[in-house]
């Protein structure tokens, strides 16, 4: 049985140690992961468990959409039977930029709870902005995005996040001003699984859903989760993948066992699903990650 383990942070790596005397017993290793910078806590208490460059700052990519998410679902007052219209400059806008795609349809009519399935699990760069548009103030679009944007760095400096800025509502930031650090992230991780309906979105490997089109007729959406930890890795319930040029590969990830919860995040790194395993497999002292296989998505689902 493996004993409780003591943490501590100390030059941003995580030092392990029993608090026991005796009977002797080993601590479990440290993980090696590919990640340029990683971290993990107990969702719980806060508590660091894992962390790898700590403060450095780092690009995000879409793992930024949980930040609009909690964003949203934060607003007093949101109503998440709220209708959006789907507009063409929401489709523009990914075609322009080459991000990922809900592949909403101008004139469809979805709901809020509708678009924050279409941001979590293909990573819909046409659903934040359709989000952004929604929830920011201004009288255009791009005052209600830019003010959209100021509300997450709100959330972040309120959150008491010091390297963390938000210049973009999905991650493709324009002047590289988009980052984080993995304590930061992990942070703002653990206060957005503390949503319920978060919880429920991000743990959907698939989801089907109908709008009405502007002809009154209806449409089928289904998405695919670009997680593939989820269904891969034993008790792993959500969070948020993400991909981009200047940031790499980055996850946000977050299991379940036995009652206790660890969130964490990986930033740029090139076997992150694994990284995450394997970070969770310490928290849980078990050895899933030599083993699991990756959910594998349908031909044609994008990846993020």
């Amino acid at each position: 049985m493996r004993r409780a383990a003591t943490a501590a942070l100390s030059g941003g790596l995580l030092l392990a140690a029993s608090p026991l005397a005796a009977p002797a017993q080993a601590a479990p290793a440290i993980p090696s992961i590919s990640a340029k910078g990683g971290y993990m806590v107990d969702q719980a208490t806060g508590k660091a468990i894992y962390g790898k460059s700590n403060n450095t700052r780092r690009q995000m990519a879409s793992t930024t959409k949980v930040v609009t998410a909690i964003t949203v679902l934060t607003t007093p007052g949101v109503n998440l039977n709220r209708k959006v219209t789907v507009k063409q400059a929401y489709r523009d806008y990914v075609v322009r930029e080459g991000g990922s795609s809900a592949k909403l349809q101008t004139g469809d009519v979805l709901t809020v709870r509708q678009l924050l399935s279409g941001l979590m699990l293909p990573s819909g760069c046409d659903a934040a902005y359709a989000l952004a548009d929604t929830f920011g103030t201004g009288s255009t679009t791009a005052a209600r995005t830019k003010s959209f944007i100021g509300m997450m760095n709100k959330k972040a400096a309120k959150l008491g996040l010091k390297n963390t800025k938000f210049d973009s509502f999905d991650g493709i930031s324009q002047g590289g001003q988009n980052y984080t650090t993995p304590a930061d992230m992990a942070k703002m991780a653990r206060h957005a699984f503390s949503s319920t309906v978060l919880q429920e979105v991000v743990k959907a490997t698939k989801y089907v859903t109908t709008a009405t089109t502007s002809k009154g007729t209806k449409r089928t959406y289904t998405w695919t989760n670009t997680n593939t930890l989820l269904g891969s890795y034993k008790g792993a319930v959500g969070m948020k993948t993400g991909t981009g040029t200047a940031a790499g590969p980055c996850l946000i990830f977050a299991a379940t066992r036995n009652g206790k919860t660890y969130v964490g995040v990986v930033l740029n790194g090139t076997d992150r699903f694994r990284d995450a395993a394997k970070l969770l497999d310490f928290g849980y002292g078990s050895t899933t990650a030599k083993s699991m296989s990756l959910r594998s998505l349908p031909a044609g689902t994008q990846r993020d």
